[in-house]
């Protein structure tokens, strides 16, 4: 249907236009992900968009509530929930503001439309400090300007998707002139790309010109497939020993309580009483929770008696266990949050970290870490992560190490959303600034601040090398880089590139006085590259003390950690 003509947006329109612009994006996931700025395989821009934005949906077409507030409104927060990596975080507060300019209206005129995309752009900005031009921020708002600008002369929504898409192609377009790192990588912003594939997305279902698209019907059919257990697992004669892992995502019902008011810490006390493993929390009229126990029955029928619910997920943990058993591979340093654990009493101070790799989690869990976070290159955890391994620490106050710049945005966000716990986020952008800060862990402090200084003063002592093969050729930092080659980087700055692991890792390494050295092998790591390494450590470094471990760690062959 076209609808280029209309004068108006209502709920069902909002949605479909929504639903497409997601589809226009997945069918470029790739292509978003190539355009990371630098050329290592953790491009995962368009994936942390998608699922962002996928998140939003499932709750969206959920909704029962056909106005533009009720369809904005739940995308929105289904899509905080769900935000991963500084792209969808910022994407995820677009769409909040969105909402929140869309508040009070059942159907939009083409003013109020105009007026939300000033509040998505208000809510992004804030979201981000400082906030840096050239990427999303910036197509977001220039294309909102052109529209305000025009919106006098704006009639329909084919005037308004064209004005806005064709000076947000412009805005695309420029991002390279505003921001010197894409200029230097030689492309242009992802994260605003992403939201242009969106917007273009949403532009095709206003002018009819769907004539490429698959049905909205397989729209998410990649990523949400039944997950295939093997039920001979849990047989006739098994016992439930670890219960059910129940997650509902439940939206208030005026007719039932007074949203505004409710408050979630009573579904909170119920479900300490008859599970554990609990994560609890309310976003406007959402409350989300996940709980482990044995009769989730019991869950669904008190949450019941405050609203109805958008999704559910029951599991048998005990299949799950029984299934995680016969797999080696599942070892302790895997996220075992689907086990029940033993309650425990509130403690003073806990640590968290965000990491990949089992040597590397055992690593920092000898340090005296409680609980690690899978998040490696190109695996974001979303803020709904954060927020369970807050609830899972259960600490007065808690200390966060995202060692990813891409995460340090979603920490952040959970921190401002969880008030059962004060949430220091130490901005640390890889494990080397971790395990220097967390090296220096003394909990003999009675002032939480005390602590979180002696962090902030320590987190960057130390220096980490990234090691992999390069995506593509470029030229960066004066480094000439050939596809498949070996590059060597310190945070944002290739240092060196060689043929093979070892030339980059001894070239880099002369620029640095290094006395203590610690090096993790990922999983493409060879024998044969560690023997060699060594080999050419102890020729031109005898008295260099040094330590060699399996970190396992996906995406780089070798990390080292420079003291």
């Amino acid at each position: 249907m076209n609808y280029s003509d209309y004068t108006y947006l209502d709920g069902e329109m909002f949605s479909n236009f929504v639903n497409y612009g997601a589809l226009k994006l997945k069918k470029h996931l790739q292509e978003i992900n190539d355009l990371n700025v630098f050329p290592i395989p953790d491009g995962d821009t368009g994936d942390n968009m998608y699922r962002t934005i996928k998140g939003g949906i499932d709750a969206m077409n959920s909704s029962n509530d056909k106005t533009i507030q009720g369809k904005a409104k739940a995308l929105a927060d289904g899509m905080l929930l769900n935000a991963r990596g500084n792209s969808g975080v910022i994407l995820s507060q677009i769409f909040a503001g969105l909402s929140i300019g869309f508040d009070g209206i059942d159907v939009a005129s083409i003013s109020d439309i105009v007026h939300a995309f000033s509040e998505g752009v208000r809510k992004a900005y804030a979201a981000v400090l400082p906030p840096t031009e050239g990427t999303i921020l910036t197509v977001a708002r220039e294309a909102y300007e052109e529209a305000n600008n025009k919106k006098e002369e704006i009639k329909t929504l084919g005037e308004f998707s064209k004005i806005y898409l064709d000076r947000m192609y412009e805005s695309l377009e420029n991002t390279p002139e505003l921001l010197a790192v894409l200029k230097e990588a030689g492309v242009i912003d992802s994260g605003g790309a992403g939201l242009y594939l969106i917007c273009t997305g949403a532009r095709d279902a206003i002018c009819d010109e769907l004539h490429d698209y698959e049905a909205l019907d397989n729209l998410h059919e990649a990523s949400t497939q039944t997950k295939n257990l093997d039920f001979s697992l849990f047989t006739e004669d098994s016992v439930l020993e670890f219960g059910y892992c129940t997650e509902i995502l439940l939206r208030l019902m005026n007719s039932k309580v007074n949203v505004k008011e409710f408050n979630e810490q009573i579904i909170i006390d119920y479900l300490n009483s008859i599970g554990d493993s609990l994560v609890c929390f309310k976003t406007g009229s959402i409350v989300k929770v996940h709980v482990h126990t044995t009769t989730p029955d019991k869950v669904l029928a008190f949450c019941q008696q405050f609203g109805e619910f958008l999704t559910i997920k029951i599991e048998n943990m005990t299949l799950q266990h029984n299934e995680v058993v016969t797999k080696e591979a599942k070892k302790e340093s895997i996220d075992l949050a689907s086990l029940p654990k033993a309650k425990k009493a509130k403690s003073k101070f806990s640590t968290i970290v965000v990491c990949d790799g089992d040597g590397i989690i055992a690593m920092f869990k000898d340090l005296g870490v409680d609980y690690a976070i899978d998040g490696g290159q190109g695996h974001n955890p979303a803020i709904a992560d954060f927020i369970e391994a807050f609830n899972e620490v259960n600490a007065e106050n808690i200390y966060v190490f995202p060692n990813n710049s891409n995460i340090k945005m979603a920490a952040q966000q959970a921190k401002e959303l969880y008030k059962d716990a004060n949430v220091y986020v130490i901005p640390t952008a890889n494990i080397g600034e971790a395990y220097s800060a967390i090296s220096m862990l003394d909990y003999s402090y009675d002032d939480p601040d005390d602590v979180y200084k002696l962090f902030m003063d320590n987190y960057n002592q130390a220096t980490t090398l990234m090691m992999c093969k390069a995506t593509r050729d470029v030229v960066m930092n004066d480094v000439n880089v050939i596809k498949d080659n070996y590059i060597a980087f310190e945070n944002k700055k290739i240092v060196s590139s060689a043929k093979t692991i070892e030339e980059v890792f001894m070239d880099a390494l002369k620029n640095y006085e290094a006395s203590i050295l610690t090096i993790f092998y990922g999983k493409g790591a060879t024998l044969e590259q560690k023997e060699r390494i060594k080999s050419e450590l102890k020729a031109k470094y005898p008295t260099l003390e040094y330590y060699e471990l399996d970190g396992n760690q996906e995406t780089f062959d070798c990390v080292a950690i420079i003291e």
